[in-house]
């Protein structure tokens, strides 16, 4: 025979599930603007049912439901969005720190723009112009020597400004290798703590919200692949528990490295611990030379994310002993131009002769420009001689003599616009035809210039277009992302009307079975009386 009580005990269960449930869909409610958060359900099932196989089984027509429990909360998360985003992510850091890197460069460069040094070069070759057709003239000397210190200026400022970026680049390498750390300490702790609590049989969903916060702001920086590790002996975890997070570092095509570098390491024995970050640099260049993983060093930099960004702009050392990246492209480049613009200008002007006046005797020009020691870029150390800013008469206009009516060397100068490199008298020699090669000089210093400009502008809309491309993609992921684990309230309030009526109905059979009980109790065998 069934006992009386048992309507009570299948009540019971079904007031204390449907309560466990509204309070769930109230957590869900309160974290609907909780960043990070994954909304949670409670997965319901239904107990044992009565009687069970047995010798001394109450013969019944069948076995009888005994209510409800609730197996698990779990949250709502798909792993699959996971991954999909956080490779979006990644490449989201890494053409990010270049578009900003290239953007900051075309800022200094000013091109084309009336202040920038294509225009100023203009300004300079007009002004040897003039000086062709009035080669007395002290006022056309003058313009020659004042737009001369345009030139340098220009150049001066273009060096000094990049370094400058280049140097703030440099710091946030540094920043984010510590934000790395700090990330990845961060995912440890919170593993450490997840272990404590799954073999128990608990689900600890905020938790896991934290860690996967966290991991997204790591696939930002690095290019990582995660996977869920359950360790052997694990208690009684759930079936649905996530596990623990081995956080592996990936190529920029997705492949592993070999052998493995596991950031986060988790195994089936347990946790194994950490690889910290650290970036080391050549005491030369002060170019990045390796990137330190534990006990890994790379030097080949085969990674993605805004670090690796960050380097490619700042500069690494190659394999070949050279530097590489963005802004040290750039700076060798404007060193490599202004060496042979100031070299071949010097020579053609030393071949000349200065303006003869009534006290002076015919005298060959000097350096117009000069440049510092060799181990200083070009760029950063040329400005015009003292003695041309001091007395402009000695600016060699005259190939022959220093008369006034003397102006082909002047006009040697001017036509070194259209000159190519590999026509300047200063690389006619085997070394000088060795150094432009070396130097890949090609077409004469305005086209040269125009090249770089071009390139630069290519490499700056195409790092600009891949970031808006991977942005939308991810935006697109993480919305879908946003629909299967986001709180909607609309959904949140048609559970709790559900969970509440349920709440009631079994409050309901609370009161159904206690009637049944008073009149068992109070009502039979008063017959009679």
């Amino acid at each position: 025979m069934i006992s009386s009580f048992m309507g009570l005990e299948t009540a019971k269960r079904g007031l204390s599930t449907s309560q466990g449930a509204l309070y769930t869909t109230g957590n869900n409610v309160s974290n609907a603007n909780t960043v990070g958060y994954s909304r949670q359900r409670v997965n319901l099932q239904q107990t044992s049912g009565f009687p069970t196989v047995g010798m001394n089984s109450p013969l019944v027509a069948g076995q009888i439901g005994t209510g409800v429990e609730a197996e698990t909360v779990q949250r709502i998360r798909d792993s699959f969005l996971d991954a999909q985003y956080r490779t979006q992510s990644n490449k989201i850091g890494y053409y990010g720190a270049m578009s900003e890197s290239l953007s900051k460069m075309e800022g200094i460069m000013n091109e084309p723009t009336d202040s920038g040094l294509a225009a100023t070069m203009e300004k300079f070759w007009n002004s040897l112009q003039g000086l062709t057709a009035n080669t007395e003239n002290s006022g056309a000397r003058e313009v020659v020597a004042s737009t001369g210190v345009m030139v340098a200026d220009t150049l001066n400022y273009y060096y000094n400004s990049l370094t400058s970026v280049k140097t703030d680049i440099g710091n946030q390498i540094n920043v984010k290798a510590n934000e790395i750390n700090t990330i990845i300490d961060s995912i440890d702790q919170l593993n450490q703590q997840i272990s404590k609590v799954e073999p128990h049989g608990y689900i600890p969903n905020d938790l896991y919200d934290k860690r996967d916060v966290l991991v997204d702001n790591l696939s930002q920086l690095v290019s990582i692949n995660v996977k869920s590790v359950k360790p052997s002996a694990y208690g009684i975890a759930s079936d649905v528990a996530t596990g623990l997070y081995n956080i592996e570092l990936m190529n920029k095509d997705g492949s592993s490295y070999v052998p493995p570098i596991n950031l986060v390491s988790v195994n089936k024995t347990g946790m194994l611990g950490t690889a910290k970050v650290e970036v080391s640099y050549d005491d030369t260049s002060g170019a990045v030379d390796g990137v330190k993983f534990g006990s890994k060093t790379m030097t080949d930099f085969n990674f993605s994310g805004e670090l690796a960004g960050l380097i490619e702009s700042f500069g690494y050392k190659k394999s070949d002993g050279t530097t590489g990246g963005t802004f040290p492209d750039m700076l060798q480049k404007l060193d490599n131009m202004t060496k042979a613009f100031v070299n071949e200008f010097n020579a053609i002007h030393k071949g000349g002769y200065v303006l003869k006046g009534n006290n002076t005797t015919e005298a060959t020009g000097s350096d117009f420009f000069v440049l510092g020691d060799g181990t200083k870029n070009a760029a950063q150390t040329i400005k015009v001689s003292n003695d041309i800013l001091a007395d402009s008469s000695k600016i060699a206009a005259g190939k022959k003599s220093g008369a006034s009516g003397d102006n082909e060397n002047a006009k040697l100068l001017a036509d070194l616009k259209k000159k190519a490199f590999s026509d300047y008298e200063t690389f006619k020699t085997s070394t000088g035809i060795d150094d432009l090669k070396k130097m890949k000089l090609t077409g004469s210093f305005d086209t040269y210039y125009s090249g770089i400009i071009g390139n630069l502008g290519v490499d700056s809309q195409s790092a600009q277009k891949n970031l808006s491309n991977s942005s939308v993609l991810a935006a697109s992921v993480d919305q879908n992302r946003a629909s299967v684990s986001s709180v909607s309230l609309d959904e949140e309030m048609t559970d709790m009307i559900k969970f509440q009526q349920a709440y009631n109905a079994s409050a309901r059979m609370v009161t159904m079975v206690d009637e049944m009980l008073d009149k068992i109790i109070n009502g039979m065998g008063t017959v009679g009386r």
